[in-house]
């Protein structure tokens, strides 16, 4: 299949049994998992992926929307695509796409990404580091995700504490973890909502305690995950 619209990369996939929920569909967390996984791949690639760390900087993912138009099944072949989509003030932009074999559009992802320091977590410009033609900060998106704020009447909440099979490589929780906890927490209340946009705003840490709290605003619904005071990300579904 070869590169559709403006994408730049692509991998094959096929879904796993271990990707998919008892409906036999693939769960968000496992679609952020194979976003996460091409991201990388894509980047290590072009030289701004692990090689990074040389220079003392990282990628943060901030936030991240995700769409899906039908859920890809057990044992099905999808083809994923991304690419870079420039850059607006301190956020690199990177587009996902996901098609089945006959090139139906099945989902679709949006992200912004912060490059930081990696020891003092100062941020970055990427075009001011990576090349242009990845990061031209004259070539925007046609859609950015939304900055979220939490509103609407508080229906349920639950607390939960940070295990070790929550972190990444930096010993912080894994972008997909905070996704999980939101769709175990959703289950609990009899939802399944085919998007996401999520927000992360602070870092998370193992025996870190987070308390989510679900708000219903109408159709849109809200959960907000904090740690004590600290607000650690928000996610905004339709249901």
């Amino acid at each position: 299949m070869t590169l559709p619209e403006s994408f730049q990369f692509s991998k094959v996939f096929e879904v796993g049994s271990f990707q998919v929920n008892p409906d036999g569909k693939i769960s968000l967390t496992s679609l952020a998992d194979l976003f996460q996984e091409i991201a990388w791949a894509h980047a290590d690639s072009a030289d701004f992926g692990r090689n990074l760390s040389e220079m003392n900087l990282m990628w943060a993912l901030a936030r991240l929307e995700i769409n899906l138009l039908k859920f890809p099944r057990w044992g099905e072949t999808i083809h994923l695509f991304t690419g870079s989509k420039g850059a607006d003030k301190l956020f690199a932009f990177r587009d996902f796409m996901v098609c089945d074999e006959n090139e139906r559009v099945l989902a679709r992802g949006m992200s912004s990404w912060l490059l930081l320091n990696s020891g003092t977590k100062r941020i970055h410009k990427p075009e001011a580091i990576l090349p242009p033609a990845l990061f031209d900060p004259n070539m925007k998106p046609d859609r950015q995700p939304h900055k979220l704020v939490a509103a609407g009447d508080l229906i349920a909440t639950e607390e939960l504490k940070v295990r070790f099979s929550d972190l990444d490589l930096n010993y912080h929780v894994n972008n997909t973890s905070y996704i999980r906890w939101v769709e175990n927490f959703l289950a609990d209340q009899g939802i399944y909502p085919s998007d996401l946009s999520i927000n992360y705003l602070a870092e998370c840490h193992k025996d870190d305690l987070v308390n989510l709290k679900l708000f219903n605003n109408r159709e849109v619904k809200f959960i907000e995950g904090r740690v004590g005071e600290k607000l650690v990300f928000i996610v905004r579904f339709q249901s």
